[in-house]
């Protein structure tokens, strides 16, 4: 009786003493595993309007992107609003992306969150005084 196929479940069946205990295995939600495509695509509805980054920009190198995320121009929240948006194209293009080109955007998303901490210490210092 192990393992016993149900409707989109999947039923495992033990004995134990005197009675049966009966666990759902989530693995087995009758859809092979993956999810709904329309929850995969949550990104393609995403409207922003704080962040005006030139054409091209993402094909630069790691620094020229950094910096140009950081500007006032492009970012006039500031350079976390760049960081974000820096983040939302590396989830957007996905699996489109080659490995070289990850690599240089994820450096420079490493270059901006230092940017981004150093602008925040300096906030901080400014605070406190």
């Amino acid at each position: 009786m192990l393992g016993q196929r149900c409707p989109g479940k999947m039923l495992n069946y033990a004995l134990s003493e005197e009675r049966i205990l009966i666990q759902t295995d989530s693995r087995f939600d009758g859809g092979g595993g993956m999810a709904d495509k329309r929850k995969q695509r949550w990104v393609a509805s995403v409207k922003t309007d704080s962040t005006h980054p030139p054409a091209g920009l993402f094909t630069k190198s790691a620094t020229i992107i950094a910096r140009t995320l950081a500007s006032k121009e492009v970012s006039p929240k500031g350079p976390s609003s760049g960081m974000r948006m820096l983040t939302f194209f590396i989830n957007r293009a996905g699996r489109g992306l080659s490995p070289e080109r990850r690599a240089e955007l994820e450096k420079a998303k490493f270059l901006l969150s230092k940017r981004v901490a150093r602008d925040r210490e300096k906030r901080a210092r400014k605070t406190a005084a």
